[in-house]
């Protein structure tokens, strides 16, 4: 990489690195040209970038964080792409070479698991630092993927003994002897976002490799209780439908060398009426407790469609209406 006499300029190895960093046919160039005063030129295997000096360092700055991690192998999105442009444009390039070098997990597929947005990487931080972690957020912010992807790794390198996984089945009820099928076929509807996220992680032969010897066990919430869980990392997946005599429950079966991540979203409570949301009450009655983590994630961390931040943001705001409707209509009855 080498500077010329109107910006700088970056060398490209070839036509992967261009395709990653300056998207097909050269997409990216128009997101960056829109966002910044300078002008992308390229020439062969180089890219000059002219333009004001405080953007163009901006960008070389960008250019090279991004260029380094592709070089050890990591395949930049569109999507971690225009993630790193915002930060770019928010004055935090520096964030770049933290999130892209704080690598969670390889799959058996070769996948590296990486947190892909700053509030995904404080949740990971969060998760190394204590021994409870609550995390709140929309859907797609990765939340239980993520939880995964470090119990997995705590397993892997012997920092537990056991992955204990569960969630509550709220639409039965946590009441399944109604449905049809052996106990594990009547569970199985509810529990099946846990087996997806382990089978990408795992492998279906070691996820089946691991039951039979009974490292991972997965579980409705109901069947915890009156355990010990020790040596164990243990996740409460939409915990926003655990009640709160539950979330006690589920709590206090902490043992030694165990860790315990809760996740949920408190907009999307399943629970029947007159009934409240564990999830919900938590963070009042534990915030300031040393060694527990409370962590908010948003439709900027949401990593599905680009859509999905919109949807969420829109309902967020037509509830937001909706509330001070009522509000208006109790405080001014007709």
């Amino acid at each position: 990489m080498a500077e010329n006499n109107t910006g700088r300029a970056i060398m490209l190895a070839g036509a992967d690195e261009s395709v990653q960093l300056l998207g097909k046919n050269d997409e990216h160039f128009s997101l960056i040209e829109d966002n910044f005063a300078v002008r992308l030129i390229p020439k062969g295997h180089e890219l000059s970038i002219d333009g004001e000096p405080g953007d163009v360092e901006a960008i070389y700055i960008m250019f090279q964080e991004l260029l380094t991690h592709i070089r050890k192998g990591y395949h930049l999105t569109g999507r971690e792409f225009e993630y790193a442009l915002k930060l770019t444009r928010q004055g935090e390039v520096g964030m770049i070479r933290s999130l892209f070098s704080d690598l969670v997990l390889v799959t058996h597929r070769g996948k590296q698991i990486r947190p892909k947005t700053i509030g995904q990487k404080r949740y990971l931080e969060a998760i190394r630092c204590h021994d409870i972690v609550l995390s709140i957020g929309p859907a797609g912010t990765g939340k239980t993927y993520l939880a995964l992807a470090m119990a997995v790794d705590a397993l892997k390198n012997k920092r537990v003994q056991r992955l204990i996984l569960t969630r509550p089945a709220v639409e039965a009820g946590e009441h399944l002897g109604f449905l049809p099928g052996d106990f594990q076929e009547k569970v199985d509807p509810y529990l099946r976002p846990i087996y997806d996220g382990l089978y990408d992680l795992l492998g279906v032969d070691v996820f089946q490799r691991y039951r039979e010897k009974g490292i991972l066990e997965i579980a409705p919430l109901a069947y915890m209780r009156g355990r010990t869980l020790d040596d164990s990392f243990v996740i409460l997946d939409e915990g926003q439908n655990a009640t709160s005599e539950q979330m006690k429950m589920f709590l206090t079966r902490l043992g030694f060398g165990s860790k315990a991540v809760i996740t949920g979203d408190i907009t999307q409570i399943d629970l029947p009426k007159g009934r409240y949301s564990g999830l919900e009450e938590a963070p009042r009655i534990l915030s300031g407790i040393e060694g527990i983590a409370l962590v908010y994630l948003t439709e900027k961390d949401v990593v599905r469609h680009p859509l999905v931040q919109c949807i969420i943001k829109a309902y967020e705001t037509y509830e937001g209406m909706r509330e001070r409707d009522k509000d208006e209509e109790k405080n001014n009855p007709r």
